[in-house]
């Protein structure tokens, strides 16, 4: 990362490394790195109430801590709200100042997913917030994939900093956008890096919101786009014509115990197409096992060879190779061609 885009991202070295590792080299590339998912501390749920398994914000009186050494060295924590009820809060890895967030006494919040635990319902390493100073989230929490060492407070900051400081300039034209029905990128980008309060979980999370419609767009039509660059580079490189004379062809296909399918014929009828071009040919054949991949293959090769060229044939595996060599080696020696493995 540039010491420009440093600056514009108001970050340290240690940070534009932490970020090159999620491949964040740009403020364009920050504002891409789109949320995994979404938490939700906008409002307090009552313990008694709070449901298993889903994602909850409780807020409580630590009433007990302790640190356990059986079966594993770990802080627990137990917290009371005012509908009588008590969760257990349960660090495996911890700090001291875990031990001070939770004294015995303190109002804290906890967000994480409620399980059965052996004592009790609890939650297993949650986020937790001093509840007197710090004040509810007004819209939904982003949760971005990272790396260790990037915390997420400081992504959403990178993030927001990334979208303050580039202009957002659409890359489709306004009457596409209409035709499609497609929101403009900036609007959707800031949805989607800070939703208004009035979206929830489920609304974000599905793949029909037009923002994140929008955003899938985009990366189909950089994908198509890209591919046609490359067949632009491959057509504007230099090839040697291939025109077979069809001598080897017609003897191989006479001396075959089988005739050629209409599929066979019909692709190697392409191939040979392809290789009449001056310029790289880019060709996948795919077929079932034993749909006669090979044979075209060797009458592709014949062709190349009828103009005047050695053939080279490659395959992933020796065990394969060896056996496309018995099978060139019966189908060719016959014709006077030397096969080498």
């Amino acid at each position: 990362m540039t010491p420009e885009h440093q600056k514009l991202l108001k970050i340290n070295d240690a940070t534009a490394k932490k970020l090159e590792k999620l491949n964040l080299n740009t403020p364009w590339d920050v504002v891409l790195h789109l949320p995994l998912r979404y938490e939700d501390e906008t409002h307090i749920m009552p313990i008694a109430d709070a449901p298993l398994g889903t994602p909850c914000q409780v807020e409580g009186e630590v009433v007990h801590q302790e640190v356990q050494f059986k079966p594993r060295k770990q802080l627990v924590a137990q917290i009371r709200d005012g509908s009588g009820s008590v969760l257990h809060l349960r660090f495996i890895h911890f700090y001291p100042s875990h031990q001070k967030q939770l004294a015995v006494g303190k109002r804290i919040r906890a967000l994480g997913e409620i399980k059965h635990g052996f004592y009790g319902d609890e939650m297993i390493h949650p986020k937790i917030r001093d509840a007197e100073s710090s004040s509810l989230a007004e819209s939904l929490t982003p949760v971005y994939p990272t790396v260790n060492g990037l915390n997420q407070p400081t992504l959403r900051r990178v993030v927001q900093a990334a979208l303050d400081s580039i202009p957002l300039h659409d890359t489709l034209p306004n009457e596409l956008l209409g035709r499609l029905k497609l929101p403009h990128l900036a609007e959707s980008l800031r949805l989607l890096h800070a939703p208004p309060p009035s979206f929830t979980i489920h609304q974000l999370s599905n793949g029909a919101l037009p923002a994140w419609q929008r955003l899938k767009f985009d990366e189909l039509l950089a994908q198509q786009l890209s591919m046609r660059l490359a067949r632009q580079k491959r057509i504007s490189g230099q090839a040697k014509p291939l025109r077979g004379t069809g001598e080897w062809s017609q003897k191989l296909l006479s001396a075959l115990p089988f005739a050629l399918t209409a599929g066979q014929q019909r692709v190697l009828a392409e191939i040979r197409a392809d290789m009449q071009q001056p310029h790289p040919m880019h060709r996948l054949l795919q077929g079932d096992v034993g749909s006669g991949k090979t044979i075209v293959a060797a009458l592709s090769a014949l062709t190349a060879i009828e103009a005047g060229c050695q053939v080279a044939v490659m395959a992933p595996t020796e065990i394969l190779a060896e056996q496309h060599y018995a099978k060139f080696k019966q189908w060719f020696e016959p014709l006077g061609l030397s096969v080498a493995w």
